[in-house]
């Protein structure tokens, strides 16, 4: 249980993702187990802000990242029965707005409008640059625009911890409810910086997938595959939800945040600090690692970081060998939103008994020493383990466990 001042359990009444594999959860869901066609960059196609209730002056407003949020969180809170559609804004229904709370980050925020006002800038002068950039540009745009379109007057926040955001947002945000200073919660994360200068940087660096490929934990791994997206939660005090009968797909029941201090983007070869990450999470939870049956890796695709998580999920669950996957294989990363749209994914998971594949791996390196699932595979539900790492040794995990 997270602690609290007065312990209230955190659950889970409605769920919203924009991902390049399926957009809100029916589709996304289907994709998680489609293969998909080599790609370095993944972006989301066919997002339009319209079908959301974002008209042109709105969207004109808002980086693509906000946009995403907002559609993913709309979807959300239409899944808990507490909006009628995607398109409608003003108060929600049945929701005290002084107790309803926004936390979405963003590893990044709005870099597609900050290198079109920066190309508009060197080209055209000052005066062709938007007065609306900093607002898009912010990384708490995203909270904000959700705060103000339903009313939410509860605290609206944001965080930025590189890869690790979507994960550190559920897991604040679960701590609002439980603490009792929100009786509901939208949290989760987005990003959409598939821009030039981004995906040279990454390039440069070497992270990026040459063949195109998402493979995690695979002996040919060759970097991740960038993408974009956002995935959002409706968190929810338990006794309430009871209450209203709202259908729920799991409890939030732990949580942790920890630093490697150790290197800017390589995690230390032992994973000291995602080992001590999982632990903390499993003991605020007050899971055994025995009773895992799932992890939800980071994985990444990347051979330093998936070798390092396997080390540690085989230290920590030993003969125990929970099963591991890594949406990634079909995702790509969508680096501060990927832990929310994966949080998501497991939420999805406990409502269909089932486990998703980890699509594009189809060799497991003999160095990582998990149970991989490759092939959609039957479970049931039991706690799980969600984890995310992030540049600069910044590591989160959430627990889930059956509501």
């Amino acid at each position: 249980m997270i602690e609290s001042g007065v312990g209230r359990r955190v659950v889970v009444t409605g769920v919203g993702v924009v991902a390049n594999c399926g957009l809100g959860a029916t589709a996304f869901w289907d994709g998680l187990a489609t293969p998909v066609e080599p790609a370095t960059c993944r972006p989301v196609n066919d997002f339009e802000p319209e079908a959301y209730g974002l008209g042109r002056v709105d969207a004109r407003r808002l980086d693509r990242f906000a946009q995403f949020a907002v559609a993913a969180a709309a979807q959300a809170l239409v899944d808990a029965g507490l909006l009628p559609d995607v398109t409608a804004a003003g108060p929600l229904s049945d929701v005290d707005p002084e107790r309803a709370g926004v936390l979405i980050g963003s590893g990044i925020g709005g870099a597609l409008s900050w290198e079109r006002q920066a190309v508009l800038l060197h080209e055209k002068g000052e005066r062709a640059v938007s007065p609306l950039t900093v607002p898009m540009v912010m990384p708490n745009a995203a909270s904000a625009a959700g705060s103000m379109r339903w009313s939410l007057y509860g605290p609206c926040e944001t965080v930025a911890t590189s890869c690790a955001t979507g994960t550190h947002a559920v897991a604040n945000a679960a701590r609002w409810v439980a603490a009792g200073r929100c009786d509901v919660a939208v949290a989760g994360g987005a990003e959409a910086c598939l821009t030039p200068t981004n995906i040279a940087g990454f390039t440069n660096m070497r992270a990026l997938s040459a063949s195109g490929v998402s493979r995690p934990f695979d002996v040919d791994r060759d970097g991740f595959c960038a993408s974009e997206g956002a995935g959002v939660l409706v968190l929810e005090d338990a006794a309430r939800a009871a209450a209203r009968g709202a259908p729920v797909y799991a409890e939030v029941a732990g949580s942790a945040s920890t630093a490697d201090g150790h290197h800017l983007t390589a995690p230390p070869p032992n994973g000291r600090g995602a080992l001590a990450c999982m632990r903390l999470a499993l003991a605020d939870a007050g899971v055994t690692p025995a009773e895992v049956t799932h992890v939800n890796a980071h994985g990444t695709s990347t051979p330093l970081n998936d070798a390092a998580e396997a080390a540690v999920v085989s230290e920590l669950f030993g003969p125990a060998r929970p099963a591991v996957t890594s949406v990634k294989g079909v995702t790509g990363h969508s680096l501060g939103a990927a832990g929310a749209i994966e949080a998501v994914a497991l939420a999805l998971t406990y409502r269909h008994r089932l486990i998703p594949p980890t699509l594009g791996t189809t060799r497991i390196d003999p160095d990582c020493d998990i149970d991989l699932v490759l092939t959609p595979r039957p479970w049931d539900p039991a706690p799980s383990l969600s984890n995310s790492f992030g540049f600069g040794g910044l590591n989160g995990s959430v627990v889930f466990v059956p509501a």
